[in-house]
């Protein structure tokens, strides 16, 4: 048998299952791809830039910053924006380019956790619609049923709740794993933000 022909068996229940599980692996295969790109060594970056605003290329290190177009670039290249204002004002624009950040970083991890959540209720509802079907087939045969004419309804039961499950486990697990780079994305952003600040004043200090 098919996995195909198994997968009809499970009834129309099915039909959103696939649908999750298809949302999942393309949320997956975009997050992975997305991530690694936003990927940068912020250290070095950051001590790249230390270098051009030690040189006075203040408009290199800005060019350096829009060149790389990720998170981390992109906060400081705020940073530098606004190189000639006080602590604090540079500390709110470097707080406004994060909050921008974030929301790309996140982007559909809700999806993945209400699929992890909603995918084995739509099982567990196959399950509970299979059973009616082979309950209604032993109302209507008066109880004197062969155990073939039953195999549809528990068809459908058990390929459901498989079916919900094969879709919720990765779902949850791939979002808890995003959510971990998510935070380690959210705390190389602040370190790196720290240190640009203590840069730029321990710079206009030695002037």
């Amino acid at each position: 048998m098919s996995l195909w022909s198994i997968i009809i068996k499970g009834g129309y229940i099915m039909i959103p299952i696939l649908i999750c599980g298809i949302l999942t692996l393309a949320i997956i295969i975009e997050r992975l791809i997305y991530l690694k790109n936003a990927k940068i060594d912020s250290e070095k970056f950051v001590e790249e830039i230390e270098d051009l605003l030690r040189r006075r290329k203040i408009k290199d290190a800005i060019e350096k910053c829009e060149l790389e177009n990720k998170p981390v670039p992109n906060i400081i290249k705020a940073g530098l924006m606004k190189l000639d204002r006080t602590r604090d004002e540079i500390k709110e624009a470097i707080d406004d380019s994060a909050n921008h950040q974030i929301p790309e970083l996140e982007k559909y991890l809700s999806i993945l956790a209400t699929i992890a959540t909603v995918a084995p209720l739509l099982g567990l509802l196959g399950t509970v619609t299979g059973m009616i079907k082979a309950f209604m087939v032993i109302e209507l045969r008066e109880g004197l049923v062969h155990p073939g004419e039953l195999a549809r309804g528990i068809w459908e039961a058990l390929i459901t709740t498989v079916g919900g499950l094969v879709v919720a486990i990765p779902a949850y697990l791939s979002y808890n794993y995003f959510v971990t780079r998510v935070n380690n994305f959210i705390l190389e952003m602040e370190k790196s933000a720290t240190k640009l600040i203590d840069i730029i004043f321990l710079l206009k200090s030695e002037e």
